[in-house]
This record gives structure tokens, C-alpha cells and sequence, in this order.
């Protein structure tokens, strides 16, 4: 998509879906609403929506490195003591390695 074609209405309100929509549980709306508007609110002149779509791509970076924290540590956790956790391990894997951790 091309948001030089758009008016700066659409972009302000193109922004505000991504970035709610990352509240669905859908942080790569975050990480896009990041990509496509960072020019937009950091590069370009100032225009009058620009102060809002400036805030919703701060937020929408904020809540993508909280997620991305969240799994990281989610992941190194349950990596380094599923084996430990046996059964309940077992349930929460999606595939159970075979042999001895």
C-alpha cells in the first residue's frame, strides 16, 4: 500500500486500526503499524494529524517489545523446565520429544 496516495484523514484512521487491533492479540499488526508509519510521524512535516499517528506508532512499539519480551521469557522458560514440569510439560507441548531431556 502506497500511504502517499492517502489522505492524512485515512492514514490517521489506518493507523488507529492497526494499532487496535493489536489488542486482539495480533502484535504483527503492531510491528506493521511500526514499519508503515514510522515516516509518518517522525520523517515527514508536520501536519495536524500527525501528533496522533506519532503516539499510536510509539504505543504500537511499546506493546510489540512487551510481547516480544513475554515470549521470549515464555519460551526460555518453558524450553529450560519442561522436562522438569513431566506431565503437565507433556500436555502443553505441541509435540512430545522422544527419549531423555
Amino acid at each position: 500500500m502506497n500511504l502517499e496516495r492517502l489522505p492524512n484523514e485515512e492514514k490517521l484512521s489506518l493507523c488507529r486500526k492497526y494499532y487496535l487491533g493489536g489488542f486482539a492479540f495480533l502484535p504483527f499488526l503492531w510491528l506493521v503499524n511500526v514499519v508503515w508509519f514510522f515516516r509518518e510521524a517522525f520523517v515527514k512535516p508536520v501536519y495536524s494529524e500527525q501528533l496522533q499517528i506519532k503516539t499510536y506508532v510509539k504505543r504500537s512499539a511499546f506493546g510489540l517489545l512487551l510481547w516480544v519480551a513475554v515470549l521470549t521469557t515464555w519460551i526460555t522458560i518453558f524450553q529450560h523446565f519442561r522436562a522438569e514440569w513431566g506431565e503437565v510439560g507433556d500436555y502443553l507441548s505441541f509435540t512430545i520429544p522422544l527419549g531423555i531431556p
